[in-house]
């Protein structure tokens, strides 16, 4: 099952879709990633997810369900590595830099929402291993403040295992992906506050239920998606 295309048209370029497909077809059987809670995403809006971070593969494995782009931040000077630099452009990644942090990148991944794309952020700044989900930077807090597009918490289970730090290669493995349902209205107000770690620390906690139910359902305990707090 994928997500549906958002009703806001979002046509992936070719080269997109030219990698899409092999990228999800490695992903089921060498990795056999599984997901959930596809049903949580609203597909007439674009939006964020707030993931978890436990390899270099996360990018992929949070967007391969997708039949619509995600955004990520990439650091500026990787774009001006030749043919890295093509590629990040044409797969809709955005650069990032000190000064570019202060208000372009951010309008950039704004404007990214309110066309229909959803931009993916890992607000642990760094990678961590099996259900531990380390403490979120705030940086991501200013881009949240400045769109009205729902924010999503994701967690990915069993990276970790399949790519540890310091590995070199794939190995065969199992993955889960739990996409959660969005901060509701009442904890979006609880960010204009102006209580940046009260919210950080809520995002933190959601990301990381979703992390222990994928890492449950990756064991086939019988469990359920949470609608909502």
């Amino acid at each position: 099952m994928t997500e549906s295309s958002p009703a806001a048209v979002l046509i992936p370029n070719l080269l997109w879709r030219t990698l899409h497909w092999p990228c999800w077809a490695f992903c089921r059987t060498w990795l056999r990633v599984n997901c959930s809670g596809l049903e949580n995403l609203d597909n007439t809006r674009g939006g964020m997810l707030l993931v978890n971070h436990q390899s270099f593969l996360d990018p992929l494995l949070a967007a391969m369900w997708l039949t619509r782009p995600v955004s990520y931040l990439a650091r500026d000077s990787l774009f001006r590595v030749p043919v890295l630099g093509w590629l990040l452009r044409r797969t809709y990644a955005m650069p990032i830099s000190r000064e570019a942090a202060r208000g372009g990148s951010i309008r950039l991944a704004v404007e990214r929402m309110d066309q229909g794309f959803l931009i993916g952020i890992f607000p642990e700044g760094t990678r961590s291993s099996g259900t531990e989900v380390r403490d979120f930077r705030p940086g991501f807090l200013a881009m949240v403040r400045r769109t009205n597009q729902p924010v999503y918490p994701v967690g990915i289970a069993g990276a970790d295992r399949v790519m540890p730090r310091g590995a070199w290669f794939i190995r065969p493995g199992k993955i889960q992906v739990v996409y959660g349902a969005p901060f509701t209205p009442e904890e979006m107000a609880g960010l204009q506050s102006g209580d940046d770690a009260a919210f950080c620390e809520l995002a933190r906690q959601r990301v990381s239920e979703c992390v222990a139910l994928a890492e449950r359902q990756m064991k086939g305990e019988p469990v359920g998606i949470s609608k909502g707090h």
